[in-house]
């Protein structure tokens, strides 16, 4: 009995964890035959202040969040350690901003394809939370979730 209580417990938080940050319109850009590189892209609303701390992926060696920025009328890509989650405001990881860079890839992802990806979040008190996602593979061409 004691371990069908615990259990339950565990299922309630495992729950309670997940609905901390809400994830909507994720998807993966399909690559081509030999292509090292794709990105990932999302929205994300967290219900308290959060950050994202740690992106992984079996799909790729390295997984790392960029930003794109202009400097100088350049633009310019580089590695982040952490994308701050304010309280109830949605967080877009897009194409010519924040994404996810999935580096050195194991294989070809192909229009169609279920990317697993697992996203870690860490709460004000330091605590982190893991949201693992199947995100689908969306044409090379997709700049889904772009607004014009």
């Amino acid at each position: 009995m004691k371990h069908v209580i615990l259990a339950s417990l565990l299922a309630l938080s495992a729950t309670a964890v997940l609905a901390q940050v809400e994830v909507k319109d994720s998807w993966v850009r399909a690559t081509v035959q030999q292509q090292k590189t794709t990105g990932a892209f999302m929205q994300l609303t967290a219900k308290q202040d959060a950050r994202l701390v740690e992106v992984r992926s079996p799909a790729a060696s390295v997984v790392e969040v960029h930003e794109m920025s202009m400097e100088n009328n350049v633009m310019k890509m580089r590695a982040v350690s952490s994308v701050d989650l304010p309280a109830g405001k949605a967080v877009e990881l897009k194409p010519g901003g924040y994404h996810i860079m999935l580096i050195n890839l194991k294989q070809q992802i192909k229009e169609g394809d279920m990317v697993p990806v697992t996203l870690v979040v860490e709460g004000k008190d330091k605590k982190r939370q893991t949201i693992e996602l199947q995100v689908p593979a969306r044409p090379l061409n997709s700049m889904a979730g772009m607004k014009h």
